[in-house]
């Protein structure tokens, strides 16, 4: 593809789109409440700010749609920047020719995962595109929310666990089965929800937290490996799958540490609490499967590094995810 034309490996959450943020999206808007590139910009005024826009093929799928995606999306962003969801806005890209029941569907998904994550949507704005230019319905939500915790990313040191909150990559084989394009079925359902339970977690003792989507696990704790004196080790045989996506993985050959979650995170907290936090998850419906996964710092491998254990036993150094595994999934 030219260099000189917009890929879909920009959308994907992994290096493409990191190297546009660096490149093109910093420079531009420099200030510094948007250089930390958190999932929410924090406000001198105690409030932090999410937007995210949702362009999901299909707009309905197994465990969800577009409507429960917009909203679990944004709140999920507030919680895990340390931020109590309150307020979304709402933007409507219609096209001309959707149907009206199809339509009514999503209002009513919206309106149920606003009920759902205590959030109220204030104010939004909808606009119609010629029939052929708009794909059905595109949804752009922002996100306001009151700070009660402080991420502390920097208070992160050797020895320090990684934890996940429940099994991974069951939003994007939803997605993919429901898509039939490989030509199998699949009992997967979509983890589409709301995190506002982990709020807690940050007074537990939470040092960093993540929602897991585009890019998977390992494209969010690369990013997080890179930014430490330590390198970051996962073990294979602690990464919570469930049956259908192992066997999704086997068949496929896709790696379940890239595919996206919309109803799970990951969190990096002291040793001598990650125990307890385990636990205070795993007491939550959403968080029944949340276990420990690995750790910061050891002697494998050097900083900046993130290294997965295999079940064999031998180490893989784990990058970014470098194209579009599932375009629009989210």
């Amino acid at each position: 593809m030219s260099s000189d034309r917009i890929g879909l490996d920009l959308g994907s959450g992994g290096k493409a789109m990191r190297d546009f943020i660096a490149g093109r999206i910093l420079p531009t808007f420099r200030n510094p409440l948007l250089a930390p590139l958190m999932d929410a910009g924090r406000l001198p005024e105690g409030f932090a700010l999410t937007t995210d826009s949702y362009v999901v093929d299909p707009p309905v799928f197994p465990g969800g749609d577009i409507g429960t995606l917009a909203v679990n999306g944004t709140v999920n962003d507030l919680v895990v920047s340390g931020a109590k969801p309150l307020y979304l806005s709402l933007g409507l890209i219609l096209e001309e020719g959707l149907e009206w029941a199809l339509l009514d569907r999503i209002l009513r998904s919206l309106r149920r995962a606003a009920d759902a994550a205590g959030v109220r949507i204030v104010t939004g704005d909808t606009k119609v595109v010629r029939r052929g230019q708009g794909d059905g319905i595109y949804i752009n939500t922002a996100g306001l929310g009151k700070i009660v915790a402080q991420p502390r990313p920097r208070g992160i040191k050797a020895s320090d666990a990684i934890i996940v909150t429940g099994t991974l990559g069951e939003h994007s084989l939803a997605i993919l089965a429901a898509r039939g394009e490989f030509g199998f079925d699949s009992p997967a359902r979509s983890d589409c929800a709301p995190l506002n339970f982990l709020l807690p977690i940050w007074k537990a003792g939470a040092l960093w937290m993540r929602d897991i989507t585009r890019g998977g696990l390992a494209t969010v704790l690369f990013e997080l490996a890179e930014s430490l004196p330590y390198p970051v080790l996962i073990e294979e045989t602690d990464v919570p799958l469930s049956k259908p996506v192992r066997a999704a993985a086997a068949i496929l050959g896709i790696d379940p540490l890239y595919l996206a979650c919309e109803g799970r995170a990951v969190i990096v907290a002291p040793k001598a609490r990650a125990e307890g936090i385990v636990k205070k998850i795993a007491a939550h419906p959403l968080g029944r499967r949340a276990r420990i996964i690995g750790r910061v710092g050891g002697r494998e491998g050097r900083a900046g590094e993130l290294l997965l254990r295999t079940s064999a036993g031998g180490l893989r150094l784990l990058e970014p995810l470098t194209s579009e595994l599932l375009p629009r999934i989210c």
